[in-house]
């Protein structure tokens, strides 16, 4: 597929059988001069990584896919991209399945307590690699958290009818946040999060765990965590659950 996904650069999405990462496999050719725009999807992924270090699971039938994108001198943070890569997958997943799916800081999406999906940026000079895992057809039983599929709520998604979406969204997404910088970023991923005031949990990566509520963005992206005293506090890094 080849489409002007709206930022300048042409939209191409590449389908290949199996791979070990399609963050890996694009990050490589980022490192030759490819262009923005690119898409890579995989039937399966062998290899394939989340957040903090966790193995994603292969599962047959969901969503695996990356894209690069070539930061210019005054673009945002580049660590901001993980917002905008969150919006652009809730709205794409809205499409099949409206008010299902919910963002939880900084990148993935929640039916209830279940995660569905997971998303992990990787930079190597100013080629970020934004890499999408979607759990459509199965989810993968997991010892400390509790994932979900969109076919166990009774959607049924292609991967490649997702990815059509997702990429046109991103691409849209990916221009506001270059042309309107991160406020409108930041409002539209809390229109799509769990509700101002909602009790989080949050381990550092230091191992200390932190309470508190749902305090919104700060300034930068970052979470803000208001505890019992009613003072934020800024998480940049952590795993958060509800």
């Amino acid at each position: 597929m080849v489409a002007d996904c709206g930022t300048g650069a042409v939209l191409t999405i590449r389908v290949v059988g199996e791979t070990g990462s399609t963050n890996a496999d694009l990050l490589a050719v980022a490192a030759t001069g490819a262009a923005e725009g690119q898409w890579l999807r995989a039937e399966r992924q062998l290899a394939g990584r989340g957040r903090l270090g966790r193995n994603w699971s292969d599962g047959n039938g969901n969503l695996f896919a990356s894209t690069i994108v070539r930061l210019r001198p005054d673009d945002p943070a580049a660590h901001t991209l993980t917002l905008v890569a969150a919006i652009a997958l809730a709205e794409a997943v809205s499409v099949f399945a409206p008010g299902v799916a919910t963002i939880k800081w900084p990148n993935d999406l929640m039916v209830g307590e279940a995660k569905l999906s997971g998303i992990l940026l990787e930079r190597s000079g100013e080629a970020v690699v934004v890499g999408f895992g979607v759990n459509l057809a199965s989810h993968p039983v997991l010892p400390d958290r509790p994932t979900i599929s969109l076919s166990a709520v009774g959607v049924t998604v292609a991967p490649d009818a997702l990815l059509r979406e997702l990429s046109q969204r991103f691409g849209a997404w990916l221009d506001r946040w270059r042309q309107g910088g991160l406020a409108g970023i930041r409002t539209a991923w809390e229109e799509r999060a769990h509700p101002i005031g909602t009790p989080l949990r949050v381990r550092l990566p230091d191992g200390e765990a932190r309470s508190g509520r749902f305090g919104g963005l700060d300034a930068d992206g970052a979470l803000r965590l208001i505890g019992d005293d009613n003072r934020a506090v800024v998480v940049h890094v952590g795993d958060v659950s509800a």
